[in-house]
């Protein structure tokens, strides 16, 4: 798996969130459709996410700038599905926005 490494000045989206065991299919379905619709906003530069057999989970999206960052928390389609989250899926979340300083990443050689 590889990992977007943003540039300095990038802002970065944290949503950290407690997924519970309610219409996994659907959760599935809609995490898919907003990978896809965050790609297509402006200034997208990565995405990752990870989730424990806890529910707890983090994803972090990567934007060139804040006006992109907005775009994606205004776009229309994340609005409806966020709401959904609201209403069936998390039972806690939260997000925090970051400017990236720095970032690198390592990979291991091939043997």
């Amino acid at each position: 798996m590889r990992f977007a490494i943003p540039p300095a000045g990038a802002v970065a989206v944290l949503f950290l969130s407690v997924r519970n065991a309610m219409d996994a299919s659907g959760y599935s379905a809609a995490a898919a459709q907003m990978e896809a619709a965050a790609a297509s906003i402006p200034g997208f530069i990565g995405f990752t996410a990870a989730r424990g057999s806890d529910g707890v989970g983090i994803a972090v999206s990567y934007w060139a700038d804040e006006a992109a960052a907005l775009a994606w928390r205004d776009q229309a389609d994340h609005a409806r599905v966020r709401d959904q989250g609201r209403a069936i899926w998390y039972d806690h979340y939260c997000v925090s926005i970051a400017q990236v300083t720095r970032a690198y990443h390592w990979d291991r050689p091939p043997e």
